[in-house]
């Protein structure tokens, strides 16, 4: 499935900026804040599909809010605290980014971010899909 892929890939490429070591330079700040946002986007889009292909189709998962709260409902993301805060971060960021935004979205990723997106992926892979491609739960 092709939103599983991208999301995926935009988790291997967060997880491979976070290799990268303090101090940040510009570049990397700016794109570890990328990054982020990226693997948001895939990680709600994927959870809407997969979501939809099992039979819950809801219109309001246009939305990520509701995508992700769909998703908690049933049982695909365990904290919904913390996808709710991901999605707030992803719009503060989209709307005021600055060095300080940025640092602290890294700071964030690496304490707790990093984890949600590893989760949903390992749930995907275990229990919502057949080797990545969705189908098996409803």
């Amino acid at each position: 499935m092709k939103k599983y892929d991208n999301f995926s890939r935009a988790l291997i490429d967060l997880h491979e900026g976070l290799k990268e070591k303090e101090p940040y330079s510009t570049v990397v700040q700016t794109g570890l804040a990328a990054l982020f946002a990226i693997c948001f986007e895939q990680a709600w889009k994927l959870m809407k599909q997969v979501l939809e292909d099992n039979g819950r189709h809801d219109y309001r998962t246009g939305a990520p809010k509701a995508a992700l709260k769909l998703a908690y409902q049933c049982g695909m993301i365990s904290d919904i605290d913390g996808w709710l805060e991901l999605l707030e971060k992803r719009n503060v960021l989209a709307h005021t980014y600055s060095e300080e935004s940025a640092l602290e979205i890294i700071r964030l990723i690496k304490e707790k971010y990093i984890f949600l997106f590893d989760g949903l992926k390992k749930e995907i892979d275990e229990r919502w899909s057949d080797e990545g491609e969705s189908g098996k739960k409803a």
